[in-house]
């Protein structure tokens, strides 16, 4: 397959195109950031186009096979409200729609778990754990919003092109390092359990990426892309009962299983975080 990726420059971004040249694919990277020169690759067609310009992001998938689109402002706090929602709204519709427009039926957006309100909520409101993607949304700030936003999007786009094929994916903590969140989450007492202990391993992600463009699904599927476990010794019963004790618990969260369960990634895509 030929393979579109925005953001490429990225951090899951190079690992997405690493994996997807060792998988057979051609790659077409689309950034506003052309890589470190350390970094380049000469197998590599190197796009410089900002998702926000889209007569630019059409004519770069013309003749593309599948779109992963990974280019946005990942969090809030560094650019004003109103940038980062608009930014990442308008930067998925394009890629949906110039996707549509260029015949690319096969597309992979990143979206976050904090389209349900999470870590960025003032006091994030939990329903149940584990957390699948039946949980509602509780979003109050503006990345989360786009986020969601986003899944909404990949509704539409789904209805209207029934031969499209949308996978959503909630990451948290794209990481090459599990010790870096680790070590963030070690402190229990400062706020941090809104985080839920998560994180997801780079290569990971990248392979779910990859399997959000290949795999036998219909429509739009949203899904969450966690590590299964948590990066803290304390078992996840324990972290429930003293963080969430009004959050019943509908699953097994024995030992040191996730917060999230990721069973459909799973099901679906046929993913496993652990994968060697």
């Amino acid at each position: 397959m030929k393979i579109a990726i925005t953001g490429g420059s990225g951090g899951i971004g190079r690992a997405v195109i690493d994996l997807a040249l060792t998988q057979g694919h051609s790659v077409v990277s689309i950034d506003r950031a052309r890589p470190p020169a350390e970094l380049a690759r000469a197998d590599v067609t190197f796009v410089e186009a900002d998702i926000g310009n889209y007569d630019a992001l059409e004519r770069a998938l013309r003749g593309c096979d599948a779109l992963i689109h990974l280019a946005a402002i990942p969090s809030p706090g560094h650019h004003p409200d109103h940038v980062v929602h608009n930014n990442n709204v308008v930067g998925s519709y394009n890629a949906l729609r110039a996707a549509a427009e260029a015949g690319v039926w096969r597309v992979c957006q990143a979206s976050s778990v904090n389209a349900i309100g999470h870590s960025y909520s003032r006091a994030p409101r939990y329903d149940y754990f584990p957390i699948d993607e039946q949980h509602p949304t509780y979003n109050e700030d503006p990345y989360s919003l786009s986020k969601w936003i986003c899944e909404q999007q990949g509704d539409s786009f789904a209805r209207r092109y029934e031969q499209m094929r949308i996978a959503s994916l909630r990451f948290h903590w794209v990481t090459d390092d599990p010790a870096a969140p680790a070590k963030f989450y070690r402190d229990l007492e400062t706020g941090r359990a809104k985080h839920l202990w998560a994180w997801t391993h780079r290569p990971a992600a990248a392979r779910a990426c990859l399997l959000g463009v290949t795999a036998d699904f219909q429509g739009h599927e949203v899904f969450f892309i966690i590590a299964p476990t948590t990066v803290v010794e304390t078992p996840s019963l324990e972290l429930a009962e003293r963080f969430y004790p009004d959050v019943p618990v509908r699953g097994d969260l024995s030992g040191n299983h996730s917060f999230f369960d990721s069973g459909k990634a799973t099901r679906l895509l046929g993913w496993n975080h652990d994968e060697r």
